[in-house]
């Protein structure tokens, strides 16, 4: 739900452990309906055909499910109406600034060059005040095929109708460190947001292999969306009903679903958040 658009886009991507789908709700663990329990929280499943994309998001029980260990599963996969189905979850939490910790597992270089990851901040009432609030981390090619380094922060807005690039940081960093389990947070103040990133579950004790860092001596933008404008923003702040989501989805207008036409998989092994 972010873009990285340098010659054109930039951000990340990521796969996963497959195996282990399961599709029948009496099998599913921590789940209740299109709710799923994760991580100590509850999170609210979306479906229909929105944003980000355009995508259809499904709640079917394949696309979205809690396994034996606590972790959180997320598919894009074909069903069997021929179509393509994207997965996206929502805490049912209003969250603040604070620290936003998600520890993946997988290998975003096994992304197609279309598919995105999305660990994230959104307000859907905070348009005009803060552009919605939104704080990125993403995985992706975005599109381009041989692209080596998925990793993207962002405060949004980033690109919507004008780039701003300052607002947007692709993460040199060598692509096997993320191979397997990594851990990538934000800390998110009315002054600074600071992004790090780590090799496995320790974000407190061990150092981070990357960082960036996005203050207020950046000049203000306006988000523009559906021919509507945002108030000229710096660092967004957190409304009243700021949550965290986790997205799994396609860029459609590269291809109807994944490009190489693969179901795809991601699993979150854990998400944390300590507010101020």
């Amino acid at each position: 739900m972010s873009n990285r658009f340098a010659s054109l886009f930039f951000l990340f991507s990521w796969v996963l452990l497959a195996g282990c789908k399961q599709s029948d709700p009496a099998d599913a663990l921590d789940r209740t309906a299109d709710v799923v329990d994760f991580s100590g929280r509850k999170w609210d499943i979306k479906s229909g055909y929105n944003g980000p994309g355009p995508n259809s998001f499904s709640k079917d029980y394949e696309n979205v499910w809690v396994d034996e260990r606590g972790f959180l599963h997320m598919s894009i996969t074909k069903h069997e109406d021929g179509n393509w189905y994207s997965s996206e979850v929502i805490s049912q939490d209003n969250l603040g600034y604070g620290t936003y910790a998600f520890t993946i597992q997988g290998n975003p270089l096994n992304f197609a060059k279309n598919v995105v990851l999305g660990l994230f901040t959104w307000d859907n009432n905070t348009f005009y005040e803060q552009a919605n609030s939104e704080v990125d981390i993403e995985f992706s090619k975005w599109g381009v095929e041989d692209d080596t380094h998925p990793l993207t922060t962002s405060v949004q807005p980033v690109f919507f109708s004008t780039y701003y690039a300052e607002r947007s940081h692709q993460h040199m960093v060598d692509p096997e460190i993320l191979n397997g389990v990594t851990t990538h947070i934000f800390t998110w103040t009315d002054s600074l947001i600071t992004w790090k990133s780590f090799k496995g579950e320790d974000f407190r004790t061990t150092e981070p292999f990357s960082t960036w860092e996005y203050d207020l001596d950046h000049p203000p933008r306006v988000k523009e969306e559906n021919g509507q404008q945002s108030l000229p923003v710096v660092i967004p702040a957190p409304g009243a009903t700021t949550n965290a989501r986790i997205n799994f989805w396609t860029q459609t207008y590269i291809a109807n679903g994944p490009s190489d036409g693969k179901n795809h998989e991601i699993v979150i092994r854990k998400f944390e958040y300590l507010p101020l």
